[in-house]
């Protein structure tokens, strides 16, 4: 059976909220209803997602298609870039290009990429170790450390290369049975399972 790590799609970016808060963009939102109408969210059993706003709303509109209810875990959450606060655009993305080419160095106080991943890692794995393997998950949360988490599956390095592509509303399939990934980022909305 299927696991999923979907990341949440477009918000609604305010630099003077921090971004643990922001909610979805009606871009967002409208792309996390059109998941839900796929055959895959009708299929899922159990979601679990991280406990930041734009997860949380992404999480309780693909549960609508289930009828079933999220679980947050704390352990989830998007690498901590607290220190920096909200950077512009541009200025992010270079942070993003440090912060994965240089995995066991903060970025000017950010969570390391090493400790990000071994957190996120150790949530799934403990959601996972009391999953039934024949319902199929998902687990829903942020890009950076969905990627983290996706080079962990690979076994290979942390690398930006295995990053989303720009806008969020991402997921990757892998197996229930042996953690190996079944099909690379693909937008929500058009995973057929």
């Amino acid at each position: 059976m299927f696991g999923l790590y979907i990341t949440h799609p477009q918000v609604r970016i305010d630099a003077n909220v921090p971004v643990p808060k922001w909610g979805l963009s009606d871009i967002g939102a409208a792309r996390a209803r059109k998941a839900a109408e796929s055959g895959w969210a009708r299929q899922l059993r159990r979601i679990v997602c991280s406990d930041e706003t734009k997860a949380i709303e992404t999480a309780e509109i693909l549960a609508e298609a289930s009828g079933i209810r999220i679980e947050i875990v704390h352990g989830m959450r998007e690498n901590d870039r607290s220190a920096t606060g909200f950077l512009p655009p541009p200025q992010f993305e270079e942070a993003a290009n440090w912060f994965f080419a240089h995995p066991e160095e903060s970025f000017k106080g950010w969570e390391r990429a090493i400790d990000a991943q071994a957190r996120i890692v150790g949530a799934v794995n403990a959601v996972l170790a009391t999953h039934e393997a024949a319902e199929p998950i998902a687990f829903v949360g942020h890009g950076g450390v969905g990627t983290l988490l996706k080079c962990h599956l690979a076994g290979r390095p942390i690398a930006r290369d295995g990053d989303q592509p720009g806008g969020g509303g991402n997921l990757y399939a892998f197996s229930l049975a042996d953690r190996r990934l079944t099909c690379d980022w693909t937008p929500i909305e058009d995973w057929r399972g």
